[in-house]
């Protein structure tokens, strides 16, 4: 049996695992399973690879997205320039890392673009923020940070004002802020300023419609949410799996 999992913490509502054992029933893959492996500490993914299991790969989400690079005996070019990998594929027992989020984010955005999106604002600054840069940057977007605290490009939300907000047509959100099951909260941008030139992607899938993507609708804004980038990002974790 060819085991795959999920690593992350908490993992209390797993799009991957209810996606993959629906798509291995559909298709007749007797040989697979995809489990979660919910751990507090990334130290103990050690113990998840010594064990006999399967493990043939594993897709990793919050918050280790970019802990889990210590771990790998190789990565792609991608994963080393962004330093964050959500996708190990283990060979020959090396663990090789890539980045699905990089396909499904571009895949999933680019049907939204206008021409006037040249300036984004990504809201977080960890593994999945690094995959929205990365994309970004492939596509001459350019993006300013937003976090609680400043650093490098980065800006904290008290700074966000109309200005700002009327220069950055592109809104991403990238943090769980939303998520449920705490369904009534939301970045805290100021949505006063968003207008019919805005689009809103927040990555967050559950629930469909969060906070941040109704209070930017509501001012006119296009919105999307990360349900098909979490498709698109599993395919192509599948097809890394499968590969020889």
């Amino acid at each position: 049996m060819r085991l795959f999992g999920l690593l992350g913490f908490p993992l209390t509502h797993s799009f991957s695992q209810k996606y993959f054992t629906e798509k291995f029933s559909s298709i007749g893959i007797a040989d697979a399973e995809y489990q979660n492996f919910s751990i507090p500490d990334i130290s103990e993914l050690h113990q998840i690879l010594k064990a006999d299991n399967g493990l043939c790969g594993f897709n990793i989400t919050i918050p280790y997205k970019k802990q889990v690079t210590q771990f790998l005996d190789e990565s792609t070019d991608a994963v080393q320039k962004m330093g964050a990998c959500n996708c190990v594929h283990i060979k020959n027992g090396r663990l090789i890392g890539y980045n699905t989020d990089i396909v499904g984010f571009e895949q999933s955005l680019k049907p939204f673009l206008k021409p006037h999106h040249t300036k984004a604002l990504i809201l977080g600054t960890g593994g999945a923020a690094a995959a929205v840069q990365y994309v970004l940057r492939k596509l001459n977007i350019a993006y300013t940070n937003v976090s609680r605290n400043s650093g490098d490009n980065c800006i904290p939300y008290a700074l966000l004002n109309q200005s700002l907000m009327e220069q950055h047509t592109l809104i991403i959100n990238t943090t769980p802020v939303g998520q449920y099951p705490t369904i009534e909260t939301s970045p805290a941008i100021p949505y006063e300023f968003i207008t019919e030139a805005h689009h809103l992607f927040d990555l967050i899938y559950n629930p469909t419609e969060t906070l941040f993507l109704q209070k930017g609708s509501a001012q006119g804004a296009t919105t999307q949410n990360g349900y098909e980038m979490l498709v698109l990002q599993a395919e192509e974790s599948w097809r890394i799996w499968n590969q020889a």
